[in-house]
């Protein structure tokens, strides 16, 4: 499998490579944004590793471009930018994870193997509870038969929720699903996107199940 990493740093940047290729990976290095952008939508590409802080451009703008060209690539970001604030950002601009340095060698390869890890079938391209109808592979969403405008990380944690109906998932349950890591405990994640869901389905549509976590509830056709 063919990774790209982006990382202005040499040292950084052949300690990643050096590792990756010793576990079988094959490696490209694009140490400029306006490299990530030409490297990142080359055929074959199995996973972007991207850090922020750049010579040219802000990661975060080679990510929203890679996105607005079409790139469907899993991208995780690995930065020094580690704050709440800066994740949420990151996610909601179309990355797939989100790693903050310092970090561990080992943690960077279990995120990485999550990402390319295959799914035993093909995921159905529209899923169905209720009135919320979701199709994954254009990431749109209507609720009541009125579409609804959703960013990349709500609608990951939209489909955590849709495809558990009725179900109580905890705030674990929901990073792990949605944001496919385990992020602090404590961390209000999951708490915020839930308000932001709720703006636009509605408050009755998740409930909150005290002390367990959240459901979302059958609306009627």
């Amino acid at each position: 499998m063919k990774l790209l990493v982006v990382e202005d740093e040499p040292r950084i940047a052949a300690f990643l490579a050096k590792g990756l290729r010793a576990r079988g990976y094959e490696v490209q290095w694009a140490s400029t944004g306006q490299q990530a952008l030409q490297l990142g939508i080359e055929p074959g590409l199995s996973l972007i590793i991207l850090d922020l802080r750049l010579p040219d451009l802000d990661g975060l703008e080679v990510l929203a471009s890679l996105r607005a060209r079409g790139a469907t690539v899993p991208v995780l970001i690995l930065s020094a930018r580690g704050r709440v604030a800066d994740r949420i950002r990151g996610l909601d601009l179309g990355a797939d994870d989100y790693l903050a340095k310092p970090f561990a060698f080992e943690e960077l390869l279990a995120r990485v193997r999550a990402r390319l890890r295959p799914g035993t079938g093909p995921p159905a391209a529209v899923l169905r509870a209720g009135s919320i109808w979701l199709n994954v592979l254009t990431r749109e969403a209507t609720s009541g038969g009125q579409t609804v405008t959703l960013s990349a990380q709500e609608f990951a944690l939209l489909r955590a929720l849709v495809t558990h109906p009725g179900q109580t998932l905890s705030r674990q349950d929901l990073l792990s699903m949605a944001w496919n890591t385990d992020f602090d405990p404590q961390t209000n994640l999951v708490d915020v996107y839930i308000r932001y869901l709720r703006r636009k389905l509605g408050e009755p549509v998740i409930e909150t199940v005290r002390g367990a976590g959240y459901r979302l509830r059958i609306q009627p056709c």
